[in-house]
């Protein structure tokens, strides 16, 4: 028996088929690399090949380009440290090392212009240069001690300055910040020989005016014991009996004395000095 097989169309469909995947994975690859995402604390530039950099800031979010001829360029904005340190004279040719801390950040609307001339790594073409000569400026400007204790002018002025010179590079300070100020080993010692000799003339000082009131006190003392002296001498010419009651005042102390101890001593009343009945009691008139 013979059968007839119908003819089935099979290079048709399966080059519709293939046209159709050719355009759902152009259609995919198009809508991938048409959007793009700009982070939180970013901003976004675009480069056209036709007509070059944009003008336009992108903000945070989603936002369309044209694939293969357009592309961004994203920034970070947010304020990053910086830590420089360099080497100055100051104004006594002291050579002081100092280290700065730095908060930059790019100006955000100023994204296509520094995207133009200092590129992605603005930071480092343009901060290490103007940071040391600004502090190379700011140092030659005090002697080494008014480094120290002029320390918060010194940080004024190198913002000052340095803020003026990122500018024009249309970048931004937040914050500048002196971290450590090392002097030569010869300006260390001689500053800590100056403390030393500080301290040693505050000690003679001290040892002076303390001689000065020891030579005060036994002042005072002597007046007082010639004082005391000369009223005893005239009391005993006055009235012999007043030596009389030193010698009762004295003779009590002791037996007050020997009564509290825990010894047991024998005396009589001579060396008591309780004989009173050989004294002398009347007043000479």
């Amino acid at each position: 028996m013979n059968f007839k097989v119908p003819n089935v169309p099979t290079g048709g469909i399966s080059a519709s088929l293939v046209k159709l995947g050719i355009i759902g994975g152009l259609g995919l690859y198009g809508i991938s690399h048409s959007l793009y995402n700009v982070e939180g604390g970013h901003r976004a530039i675009m480069f056209n090949r036709l007509t070059g950099v944009k003008e336009k800031v992108y903000p945070e979010g989603t936002h369309f380009m044209v694939p293969w001829f357009e592309w961004p360029v994203i920034y970070d904005v947010r304020a990053r440290p910086h830590l420089v340190e360099s080497t100055s004279g100051s104004r006594d040719l002291q050579m002081v090392k100092i280290g700065l801390r730095v908060l930059t950040r790019p100006m955000a609307d100023k994204l296509p212009t520094i995207y133009r001339t200092l590129g992605q790594n603005y930071n480092e073409r343009v901060l290490p240069s103007i940071i040391h000569e600004t502090l190379k400026a700011v140092v030659a400007q005090y002697n080494a001690s008014q480094l120290i204790t002029q320390r918060e002018a010194v940080s004024r002025e190198i913002r000052k300055i340095l803020t003026e010179r990122a500018s024009n590079f249309n970048m931004a300070l937040d914050d500048v910040s002196i971290t450590s100020l090392t002097f030569g080993k010869e300006f260390t010692a001689a500053i800590e020989a100056k403390q030393v000799a500080a301290q040693e003339a505050e000690r003679a000082k001290f040892i002076v005016e303390k001689a000065e009131q020891d030579k005060k006190s036994a002042v005072i003392r002597a007046q007082g014991e010639a004082t005391s002296a000369q009223l005893i001498g005239q009391a005993i010419a006055n009235n012999p009996a007043f030596i009389t009651l030193r010698r009762i005042e004295a003779a009590r102390e002791i037996a007050n004395t020997i009564s509290n101890s825990a010894n047991k001593v024998f005396l009589d009343s001579g060396d008591l000095l309780l004989n009173l009945q050989e004294m002398n009691l009347e007043v000479k008139k």
